[in-house]
């Protein structure tokens, strides 16, 4: 009966420990997830921009005939 109470403490302390890992690498991926999203808030941006600048140029290419 011992045994199997230290078999299952053994199985709960890997199941925590999972846990734990599992939260980490949560928490990482949390970070990236905001690191990119703000990377493409700023690509956007830089593309609209990139965009409008293009439109004004265009607007001053004289008509073909």
């Amino acid at each position: 009966m011992n045994s199997e109470f230290e078999a299952l403490e053994a199985k709960i302390d890997q199941v925590v420990a999972l846990v734990h890992q599992l939260r980490a690498e949560n928490e990482v991926l949390k970070n990236q997830i905001a690191t990119a999203e703000a990377e493409r808030l700023h690509l956007r941006s830089t593309m609209t921009a990139a965009r409008e600048r293009l439109e004004g140029l265009m607007e001053k290419l004289p008509e073909d005939a």
